[in-house]
């Protein structure tokens, strides 16, 4: 199941965190556009050429520390054709690096629609009678519940039948959530808790050999008290933690959304660990060049950062 695989290789790294691959043309060190650019030309091919370039000098300096990368689709989708390649490269490469991939798309639609959507993802495609082909074949993604659970369905299927996960929207880390999810129901649960009461139903049959569920949920960072109302809801669910870093969630936010056992959550990190090579912190200790081994710096800096309050709640 994905859910051990995912606890597996975060027990053997000591390591409940992702490395978000968000990338935008602008936090690409330059030398790598110029060569990009010069190769390809100043276009949508030059740009998704030097984001994968960038994108495989990262997964190479943090394949050895964290269990799973998560590449956000919305940023490979801004350059069309040539960034969807990009964004497959990047998935068959931190593969072949034995990460995990994590497809945040937040993807969803009616039933026949989510179909098409869980085959492209996590599924397989139909060619002809008996054949058929995965297409980006990513390890799990994110899906938005709003269309109810004939929504869902297509994607647990989908995980049931090879090995997939899926983290379902339930508290966002970014400052809008609150007009939709914080709102009440007749019972006076508010809209997450509710979601939450559907994620954790929707995996109660589907446990591995740790008591966890490959359907999965979404909680904010910045949200920790809301995390610690749904850390009680989502038993067995495993929650994955934007927000971290960049976003303002810290390593006492996030821990909230970790059950006692240690498990529970893995926290996802993007701006801060790619652009790391910016930040006051890294900028004078590497150069430009050597952007990713303040990469590396700095999903080490988040691994003790957050080990070490974890470690010290137990």
């Amino acid at each position: 199941m994905f859910v051990d695989m995912l606890i597996e290789k975060i027990k053997e790294k000591d390591n409940p965190s992702v490395v978000g691959l968000d990338p935008k043309i602008e936090y690409v060190p330059s030398f790598i556009k110029e060569d990009m650019y010069k190769e390809h030309g100043k276009n949508s091919k030059g740009a998704a050429q030097a984001i994968l370039l960038f994108n495989k000098y990262i997964i190479d300096a943090i394949c050895d520390i964290v269990p799973a990368v998560k590449p956000q689709l919305a940023y490979y989708e801004m350059y069309g054709l040539e960034g969807i390649k990009a964004f497959y490269e990047t998935c068959r490469y931190a593969k072949d690096k034995g990460l995990l991939v994590i497809a945040d798309g937040k993807r969803n639609d009616i039933g026949s629609t989510a179909e098409c959507y869980s085959s492209a993802y996590i599924g397989r495609t139909v060619i002809d009678e008996d054949i058929s082909e995965a297409a980006f074949d990513v390890d799990a993604l994110t899906v938005n519940p709003y269309l109810g659970v004939d929504g869902i369905k297509p994607f647990i299927d989908d995980c049931i039948k090879y090995n997939k996960g899926i983290f379902v929207l339930v508290k966002t880390s970014n400052k809008s959530s609150g007009q939709l999810q914080d709102l009440l129901t007749q019972e006076g649960k508010s809209i997450y808790e509710v979601v939450a009461e559907h994620v954790e139903s929707w995996g109660a049959n589907k446990k591995g050999k740790y008591g966890y569920s490959s359907v999965g949920a979404v909680v904010g960072a910045t949200y920790p008290n809301q995390a610690k109302i749904l850390r009680k809801i989502l038993k067995s669910s495993y929650i994955l933690v934007p927000g971290y870093g960049a976003q303002g969630g810290t390593a006492r936010d996030v821990a909230h959304s970790f059950n006692s056992d240690g498990l529970g959550a893995i926290v996802n990190a993007s701006r801060s660990i790619m652009c790391a090579y910016k930040s006051e912190q890294w900028k004078d200790l590497y150069s430009e060049e050597k952007f990713y081994e303040a990469s590396r710096a700095e999903a080490i800096r988040m691994k003790e950062d957050i080990n070490s309050v974890l470690h010290n709640s137990k």
